[in-house]
């Protein structure tokens, strides 16, 4: 395998490594920005936007916006990669402490969004997320990373249960509860807490169980790596990097991470919520665009809806639709669904299918089974607020939704390359369906 994917996949796994929860990822990419030149803006404030300006804004600590200026303001659009920061985990609940037989401290949790269940167990845990504590004028909230191996989910012995190789159905309430000391002290999670807070008065907390296993190239050719959090921490690092090293077009570009995908996305921070539009709307106007403008901007901007999808399983090959089976390692999926869970249609398959062959980049094309239900994603929830031409892509990996899942080393870089020619092409609308492509 070559170094240079081998090294790039490096970075996604540290990112990966670094960001436990939606909160750490979304202030690494924050941090990533500024040593960019980007400036931080609040949404309490005015917005003082210039030609050429580089510019973020966050909301509830876990989703962000990025975007650029160009020299002329008279933008031709813009161009808008989205991802979202979150992945199924367990949430923690207040008062979370549980002893057992005056001997075990376990921790109380519930579950957020769809994970499978049975990789959770015999793994070493900690907690992260968020506090927010008291202060002298009122509250801050804090980012919180225990970084210990403070917790498992120990399974039961097969002696105790002599089907469990035959089928078992998990319950949240009982079986997914982390064990975190012996001793029954009840007071030992409130200190690692305020211990990873500082100091005050803790108030109130978003806090969560983390794999604290590491990520690793895995494959006898070094083809594959495996890490928590790939869906969809991949999509938002690899976009990130395009994002930032992509020339500057006539478009606004734009970079969006969204939090609570994996829950309905429907928070303020969500891709459902007003998050996008708020922004791109502070935009024109600060940069004297008419509503009119604005509106004629949008006819010719485009979304790229990141977030990975299936590949074809070894061992279930039978799950795969019968016609459309992308590979790991086999090119950007281009994702389709005739329920509209997807945004994809024959115009936006078209335009980055131009994009891909523009930029040498492979793609293949992803539907579920037709007797199979599957998710959906950010761009058609995104599109409820800001409706622009949209294509859903991702990569190809496998156990989606496990604690530790497994994608392709190569097709990370085959996604940087896609993105980061797509943030190199202006789109000029010339009617329904039809639209000039000049990549610069």
């Amino acid at each position: 395998m070559d170094k240079t994917y081998l090294d790039f996949a490096g970075e996604i796994i540290s990112f990966i490594d670094k960001s436990p929860t939606a909160f750490q990822a979304v202030n690494n990419i924050a941090c990533e920005l500024e040593k960019n030149g980007f400036n931080s803006l609040s949404e309490a404030d005015e917005w003082n936007i210039k030609s050429g300006g580089k510019y973020y804004v966050t909301r509830n600590m876990s989703s962000i916006i990025a975007f650029q200026i160009p020299e002329n303001t008279k933008t031709n659009g813009y161009m808008m990669v989205s991802s979202h920061s979150d992945s199924p985990c367990f949430k923690i609940k207040p008062n979370p402490e549980m002893v057992v037989d005056n001997e075990y401290l376990k921790l109380n949790v519930e579950k957020y969004g769809g994970m499978i269940c049975s990789t959770w167990f015999d793994r070493p845990l900690s907690v992260a997320g968020r506090a927010v504590v008291k202060t002298d004028n009122g509250i801050k909230s804090v980012l919180v990373d225990i970084k210990k191996n403070i917790a498992v989910i120990p399974n039961l012995a097969i002696h105790m249960n002599r089907d469990m190789n035959s089928g078992y159905s998990f319950n949240a309430q009982k079986d997914m509860l982390p064990l975190i000391c012996g001793g029954g002290d009840k007071k030992v999670f409130d200190r690692l807490l305020g211990d990873a807070a500082g100091h005050g008065e803790i108030l109130g907390a978003d806090l969560f169980l983390y794999n604290r296993q590491k990520g690793e190239i895995v494959g006898a050719n070094d083809e594959y790596f495996s890490s928590a959090r790939i869906d969809d921490l991949e999509c938002a690092y690899i976009s990130l990097k395009a994002f930032l090293n992509s020339k500057l077009s006539s478009c606004i570009k734009v970079y969006c991470v969204f939090d609570n995908e994996e829950v309905g996305s429907g928070t303020k921070q969500g891709a459902k919520s007003t998050f996008l539009y708020d922004t791109l709307c502070r935009v024109s106007d600060s940069t004297n665009m008419s509503h009119t403008e604005f509106l004629r901007s949008l006819a010719s901007s485009f979304m790229l809806s990141a977030d990975n999808g299936h590949a074809l399983h070894p061992n279930y090959e039978e799950k795969s639709c019968p016609t459309n089976r992308p590979k790991v390692n086999g090119g950007v999926l281009i994702k389709y669904n005739a329920q509209q869970k997807y945004t994809t249609d024959a115009v936006s398959e078209a335009v980055f299918k131009r994009i891909c062959q523009e930029a040498d980049v492979p793609y293949q094309e992803y539907v579920n089974r037709s007797d199979i239900l599957g998710g959906s994603t950010l761009g058609n929830l995104s599109g409820e607020n800001v409706s622009v031409n949209t294509v859903d892509i991702g990569l190809a990996q496998l156990a989606m939704h496990s604690c530790y899942e497994t994608g392709g080393v190569l097709d990370a870089s085959y996604m940087l390359k896609a993105m980061k020619k797509f943030y190199e092409t202006e789109l000029y609308s010339n009617g329904s369906g039809i639209f000039d492509i000049n990549f610069i």
